[in-house]
């Protein structure tokens, strides 16, 4: 398992990497809910995310749930394929802020 961590880039830039699942995003989630209340628009880049499943798309909803009720813009670049088509799957894709440099999830 490769151990995700998010690294704060620049004022409200985060790179996100590693494993998404069920035994890493709780970690992640504390860690970007400690960062991320400072700035007023939060990117996340994605592309070096290894393996992620329904755990890590679960994390990105939250957050971005988090970030609207803090009136905050949040936009996700990179989105690895296997949360594009889960996000697709479940209809959930429209609930994901992409950034431009990000295409829109495609269905399977």
């Amino acid at each position: 398992m490769n151990t995700p961590t998010l690294t704060n880039t620049g004022p409200g830039e985060f790179t996100l990497s590693g494993d998404l699942d069920f035994a890493t995003v709780d970690q992640i989630f504390r860690e970007g809910e400690r960062q991320f209340p400072a700035h007023p628009l939060v990117r996340i880049d994605m592309a070096a995310v290894g393996k992620a499943n329904s755990a890590g798309l679960a994390l990105l909803l939250e957050w971005v749930d988090r970030a609207r009720r803090r009136d905050q813009r949040m936009e996700i670049l990179h989105l690895p394929d296997s949360l594009a088509r889960l996000a697709a799957i479940t209809n959930l894709a429209g609930l994901l802020p992409l950034g431009a440099d990000t295409g829109a999830p495609q269905r399977p």
